[in-house]
């Protein structure tokens, strides 16, 4: 799949300076959620994953699905407005009747469907202020935390900790949703060094009955349970509060959502409107210490640059080595009898031994990104290591020169960034080696390695497949107050949108 960043989204965002309340730490507070009023099956038809990795065949396949998919609310559409017979709050798919794009209206279109939703009881409010115990099993891996309303701080107040630069145009995108609906739809995904008796709170909830489990992508290989447990307990909140008020956090995922809560908190105060609702924000917080996330890697697709002049530049710079890969000749000629194997990317060959025949021209067969991605892994163990490939040959580069290090990296930057892979594929192979622009449109991402080798394929350029960052360099980058490249990392499993949502009231 292949994330969304808009070219025109680069620019920075602007720092908030309007003076606005500093938590005394940690600040995770219960709050009176809004939940679909489904359960079990049905439940699972109206959630979605993030907003941000959602593409737009998935966008209508949401729409499809049910007529309260929360899609609606987190990625509306611009409509001309409501349609008769129309169940509550929906909004006509495109190319429905009155379907047609209207620029301009689609938050407000989101904002009435919320109203509309919570209004005819598709949509529930909680009684009491509640924090969730949020699990999620996927295959054999179990992830586990609390949702609640985290008190926004400004990153130099080191207690919310980001590790990722953020961009204007999804902060635009999210603050105009935000300022329309007045809810935090989905929840950012923080992870925090536990062990504590928040994480033993959380470890006693999950002993009882959920209120609510629910499977998703049942079909597929990214099957996920999804379970939830409430905690309403005047004294646990208490014992909860106090344990995570002196630690810090760090933001896996949401970014940009983050940005906006902060955003919005500081136009709120600018308004006069003083101390509030929109000085917290819908957050996952997670143990990485007890049941942390997966973590993959986000791999590129290097635009206007041949196998053979990555590879070339590189040697200069790197060690090269052609990886034996899975290209072979046309599996029919083969299983006939009237052609020959293949058996590496040098080309070796051997006769098949069956009936005779003539041979037919070779047809080769895209690498296996899974080999790939195994030969990286070994080679990382020992350093930094990236593959390189159009789809048809595949290299693999170790060990930079201590020179390009040395020139590329800047010394003024903390050694925990310059140790990550991802920042030498970026200043020192893409921009130093390749002299290439690194900007959108130049470079791509991808949370897949076969979707980036599909693409370089499509664009005549190369994929760049790196290996995953470990959380603990993720922690500590953050810990420096620095930011790591765009796109470094991917942690698994998201946050399933739908389950909660807070309305600022």
């Amino acid at each position: 799949m292949r994330l969304m960043v808009a070219p025109d989204a680069a620019a920075p965002v602007p720092p908030v300076s309007v003076p606005v309340p500093v938590p005394a730490g940690l600040v995770l507070a219960p709050f009176r959620a809004a939940r679909f009023a489904a359960t079990g099956a049905d439940l699972a038809t109206l959630t979605s994953p993030p907003y941000d990795v959602i593409d737009e065949d998935e966008r209508t396949a949401l729409e499809a699905s049910a007529a309260h998919n929360v899609v609606r609310l987190i990625l509306p559409r611009d409509v001309p407005g409501d349609v008769p017979g129309d169940a509550p709050g929906a909004l006509p798919g495109p190319g429905a009747p009155g379907g047609a794009d209207e620029v301009g209206n689609r938050y407000e279109q989101a904002e009435r469907t919320l109203r509309a939703w919570l209004d005819s009881g598709v949509l529930v409010r909680d009684d009491v202020p509640t924090l969730y115990v949020y699990e999620q099993r996927q295959g054999d891996h179990v992830q586990r935390g609390l949702v609640g309303a985290l008190a926004l701080a400004d990153p130099d107040a080191r207690i919310v900790l980001p590790h990722e630069n953020t961009m204007a145009g999804p902060v635009s995108d999210r603050l105009s949703l935000t300022r329309a609906t007045a809810a935090n739809l989905e929840p950012i995904f923080l992870l925090y060094d536990g062990g504590g008796p928040a994480s033993a709170a959380v470890a006693e909830a999950v002993a009882s009955p959920p209120i609510i489990d629910v499977d998703t992508d049942v079909d597929t290989a990214d099957r996920v349970t999804h379970r939830l447990w409430a905690i309403d307990d005047p004294a646990t909140l208490e014992v909860i509060a106090a344990d995570l008020l002196p630690r810090r956090a760090v933001i896996a995922d949401g970014h940009h959502r983050y940005a906006t809560y902060r955003q919005y908190q500081a136009e709120r105060h600018a308004a006069g409107d003083g101390d509030g609702p929109w000085d917290l924000g819908l957050t996952f917080l997670v143990d990485a210490t007890a049941s942390g996330p997966q973590v993959h890697a986000i791999h590129r697709a290097v635009r206007g640059l041949t196998l053979a002049d990555a590879v070339s530049r590189a040697r200069e710079s790197f060690t090269v080595r052609q990886l034996t890969t899975t290209n072979a000749y046309d599996t029919a000629a083969t299983a006939a009898g009237t052609g020959t194997i293949a058996t590496g990317a040098t080309g070796a060959t051997g006769t098949s031994g069956a009936a005779a025949g003539t041979a037919t021209a070779p047809v080769p067969v895209p690498v296996d990104p899974a080999t790939l991605l195994d030969e990286l892994a070994t080679a990382g163990r020992a350093g930094h290591a990236f593959v390189i490939t159009d789809g048809s040959a595949a290299y693999l580069l170790t060990q930079p020169s201590a020179d390009l290090l040395r020139q590329a990296l800047p010394a003024e930057r903390s050694e925990a960034f310059r140790r990550l892979d991802v920042t030498v594929a970026h200043l020192a192979l893409i921009s130093q080696v390749w002299k290439l622009e690194d900007a959108v449109g130049v470079v791509d991402y991808y949370h897949d390695a076969p979707a980036a080798l599909a693409a370089a394929r499509a664009s005549g350029g190369v994929a760049l497949l790196l290996n995953p960052t470990p959380v603990a360099d993720v922690i500590a980058v953050a810990g420096a107050a620095e930011r790591m490249p765009r796109k470094s990392t991917l942690f698994t499993p998201k946050p399933r949108t739908g389950l909660l949502m807070r309305p600022l009231d």
